[in-house]
């Protein structure tokens, strides 16, 4: 049985996207430069408080699905990655997705196909703009 979780996050100008390694969405609504890794702010879930089913999919080694789009633009990139029996999704803000095997409480997925960095450039520049809203879809 497929099980699905649907999290809405915004753009905000200091992203860029040039991360090596992960990507993240955060509860947050600031963002320096530095923040990399990061792809949208203000989402509605961090990683505590996606569904129990998916966690337990992901505590499997389950393979997962991350469908980002943006729905205004009509732009869609997919990401894959595993979880993990280490994974214990209790950060309070975050969710990152990491393309190592490294796990931490705001892991959602490790040894995923991409980070910020091969994420559509398309897509980076249009969450510049902190209108634009980011869709953030798991499925496993």
């Amino acid at each position: 049985m497929a099980v699905k979780e649907e999290i809405s996050a915004w753009g905000h100008p200091n992203i860029t996207a040039t991360h090596r390694t992960t990507f993240e969405i955060t509860k947050e609504e600031h963002l320096t430069k530095r923040g990399d890794c990061i792809i949208g702010v203000r989402a509605d879930k961090s990683i505590s408080e996606i569904s129990d089913k998916i966690k337990e999919k992901l505590k499997e080694n389950a393979l997962a699905r991350i469908e980002l789009s943006l729905p205004q633009y009509g732009l869609k990139e997919l990401v894959e990655g595993y979880g993990s029996n280490a994974m214990t999704f209790d950060h309070p803000t975050d969710i990152v997705i990491r393309k190592s095997s490294f796990v931490c409480g705001r892991t959602l997925l490790i040894k995923a196909n991409k980070a910020a960095r091969d994420l559509s450039r398309e897509m980076i520049e249009l969450l510049k703009d902190p209108t634009t809203e980011l869709l953030f879809v798991i499925r496993i």
